[in-house]
C-alpha cells in the first residue's frame, strides 16, 4: 500500500483517534520562535571532530520496548513507557542523519545513549544503532531511523505526536511508520519557555495527565506552518 493510500485508510477509521481526542491537544496554541529544522549535511559536518558529551541517567534512553498500544498497535516505547517516533526530514540510509536541532529538539527530544547499547525487548538487536548529533551527543536509531520523545504527550503510552506537521510518525519495531492510525495533520506544541525543562516529556514539566479520544479534525491553524 502507498503513503498516499494508507493515510486515507487511516483518517477514514471512525475508531482511529485516540480515546478522549480534543484538536487543541495537538498544537496549535502558542508557536515557537523558530521555525528551521537542522539541514543534515549541517549536522553531520558540525559534529565530526566534537568529542561525546558526557550525559546523565536522566538524559539517557537505556531501554527500548516493543509492544503494542490501543488503537495504534506496535510502538517502541522507552523505560518511562514514553511512545517513540521517527521524523520524514531525517535519512536513514545511507548514512543515518538527524534533521532536527534547536527548538526543534525541545519539543522533540531525541532518545540520547552513552554507550549506543539500551536493554532491548520485542526490538532487533540488527537493527539498532546510533547516529551523531551536531553537538557531538549520540542518538539511537532504528534500521537507521533516529528516535525522538515528544513533549506533547502527556502520560506514557500515548501518541499525541502522531501526524505532527505530516511529517513525525509512530515509529514500529522493525523502524517503518505505524500508519494505523492518522488523526489530521496538526501543528507541534510550543518548546518549554525554560531551557532547563527542554527533553522532558509534558507530564514531568507540570503538564496536565489528559485523556486522549473521541474522533475529531485536529485543527490545522492559521498563521506560519513549522518545519518540525
Amino acid at each position: 500500500m502507498v503513503a498516499g493510500t494508507a493515510v486515507a485508510a487511516g483518517l477514514a477509521l471512525p475508531g482511529c483517534a485516540p480515546a478522549g481526542y480534543n484538536a487543541a491537544d495537538y498544537g496549535g496554541g502558542v508557536q515557537p520562535a523558530a521555525n528551521a529544522a537542522a539541514d543534515p549535511a549541517d549536522a553531520a559536518g558540525a559534529a565530526a571532530g566534537k568529542e561525546a558529551l558526557e550525559l546523565t541517567a536522566e538524559q539517557t534512553t537505556d531501554r527500548l520496548t516493543g509492544t503494542k498500544v490501543p488503537r495504534m498497535g506496535a510502538v517502541i516505547e522507552d523505560e518511562g513507557g514514553w511512545v517513540l517516533y521517527r521524523f520524514d526530514k531525517d535519512t536513514a540510509k545511507p548514512t543515518p542523519t538527524s534533521a532536527c536541532a534547536g527548538d526543534c529538539a525541545k519539543v522533540w527530544p531525541p532518545a540520547l545513549t552513552g554507550n549506543g547499547r539500551p536493554q532491548l525487548e520485542g526490538v532487533d538487536p540488527e537493527l539498532v544503532g546510533t547516529v551523531t548529533r551536531a553537538d557531538g551527543t549520540k542518538q539511537l536509531t532504528v534500521a537507521g531511523w533516529p528516535l525522538y520523545r515528544y513533549i506533547g504527550d502527556k502520560k506514557p503510552g500515548t501518541w499525541r505526536g502522531q501526524n505532527v506537521n505530516g511529517s513525525w510518525f509512530v515509529i514500529k519495531p522493525t523502524g517503518a511508520k505505524n500508519l494505523t492510525c492518522l488523526p489530521a495533520v496538526s501543528k507541534p506544541v510550543a518548546p518549554p519557555a525554560d531551557d532547563a525543562e527542554a527533553g522532558k516529556p509534558a507530564a514531568q514539566t507540570g503538564g496536565g495527565a489528559g485523556n486522549q479520544g473521541d474522533d475529531g479534525a485536529a485543527d490545522a491553524g492559521s498563521g506560519p506552518v513549522y518545519s518540525y
